[in-house]
């Protein structure tokens, strides 16, 4: 693909020209279809690949500042529609993008560095993000990108739904909404062929059962969330919409970087002074970001948008964070956990100073290249403690596809 030589991300343009194009070239096969608008107006493309009732839903883009998902989207199309055996039994479907107002704000096609990635960087307040605005809002308020995304669910009815998540600067792991048995073992393979760490204990799945290393199976939606002091709770995200038709979702994540230090399972010598330490750290790097925000809003008179609510949301989820890592640690704590948490701990107050200090700069406000000072000092010292190593952008969708393959495959056959 032209797009993967030229190692950059595609934009939702070039993603949805691909895809037309494709359904230009094998008319009979494809389809691509407009399933619903975006808050401000821009189309949700469905492009379909066979007819079997039997459904796999692929979501790409739900995340904006995770982009590998739209190359591995377009990669998989076509290995779809060359390999028949693929469509064997199952009808493929890809939302090109779940969100593309968060995907036209961010603005990294090709980083070099985590800083290069952080000044172009958004991510939406949690109640704008399409697959978790359930967990906190009522139905009635939802977005519009989220109730076209549970209708094309509805429609679809997919036995499969996999969504194409990815992390700037850690490991691969996979979540499931229930077990694929078989798909953790080819899945460590592929992760190890492609020189990718797997995320043996993701901060996300904290307490979550094993169905193998970085395969992690969410729990049924229920009280007790996983960190209790976090607004949202993955149990009532759009993942458990396929649920109501027999279905399950599979989250892939994939690195842009990549760190050795999420993948030991090595017990934790002092886990508790450790998550003690990256609780008073968390809480201390958000306060720096938090004194120049009070000191800059009497200047930003009018500045109210999707950058400046989404550093406050960041910003306002370290408290809650910070106190449930205080408070105490799970059992059998691995050295990849706390490196997981780690990673974490830095990239939370990094994203919001790094959101601020867009508006700050479109603002020309004093406090920009104070606060531009911290977004480089964070980027690289990120870098440096992780050791941070690029994932060429072949290897990140390469790993991503096969697993998708995998998954859908291995969950076809425990509905058989």
């Amino acid at each position: 693909m032209s797009l993967l030589r030229e190692l950059r991300y595609p934009t939702v343009t070039e993603v949805e020209s691909s895809a037309r194009a494709l359904a230009a070239h094998r008319p009979a096969l494809c389809a691509l279809r407009q399933v619903g608008v975006s808050r401000a107006g821009r189309p949700l493309q469905l492009l379909s690949v066979g007819h079997d009732p039997s459904a796999v839903l692929v979501v790409a883009g739900a995340h904006a500042n995770e982009p590998t998902g739209g190359s591995t989207l377009l990669a998989l199309a076509e290995r779809v529609v060359r390999e028949r055996e693929l469509r064997a039994g199952a009808s493929w479907h890809f939302l090109l993008c779940a969100d593309p107002d968060g995907a036209s704000l961010h603005t990294t096609p090709a980083p070099r560095t985590l800083f290069d990635y952080h000044l172009g960087f958004f991510r939406p307040a949690g109640p704008e993000q399409p697959e978790w605005s359930p967990s906190v809002l009522p139905p009635d308020r939802l977005p519009p990108e989220t109730r076209t995304l549970t209708r094309v669910i509805d429609e679809l009815r997919p036995y499969l739904q996999v969504t194409l998540h990815g992390t700037d600067l850690g490991g691969s792991w996979v979540q499931l909404t229930r077990d694929v048995p078989g798909l953790a073992e080819p899945f460590a393979k592929s992760a190890a062929e492609l020189n990718i760490p797997v995320e043996t204990s993701a901060s996300d799945a904290a307490g979550w059962p094993a169905s193998g290393p970085g395969v992690r199976v969410m729990p049924d939606p229920g009280p007790g969330a996983a960190h209790p002091g976090m607004p949202d709770d993955a149990r009532h995200s759009t993942w458990y919409h396929a649920h109501r038709y027999g279905g399950l979702t599979a989250v892939v994540e994939v690195p842009m970087w990549a760190s050795d230090l999420v993948d030991d399972p090595a017990p934790h010598p002092d886990p508790a002074a450790a998550l003690d330490g990256l609780a008073r750290r968390l809480s201390e790097d958000a306060c720096r970001v938090e004194r120049i925000l009070r000191e800059a809003l009497p200047r930003l008179a009018g500045a109210e948008g999707p950058l400046l609510r989404a550093s406050r949301w960041a910003l306002d989820l370290v408290p809650g964070l910070a106190a449930d890592w205080a408070r105490g640690t799970p059992p059998d704590t691995t050295v990849a956990y706390v490196g997981s948490l780690e990673a974490f701990g830095r990239r939370l107050p990094l994203r919001a100073a790094a959101m601020l200090l867009r508006v700050l700069r479109q603002a020309d406000d004093s406090a920009a290249p104070r606060l531009e000072e911290l977004v480089a000092l964070w980027s690289d010292a990120f870098a440096e403690r992780f050791g941070a190593r690029w994932v060429p952008l072949e290897n990140q969708v390469e790993h991503q596809v096969r697993t998708v393959v995998t998954a859908a495959r291995h969950a076809r056959d425990r509905l058989v």
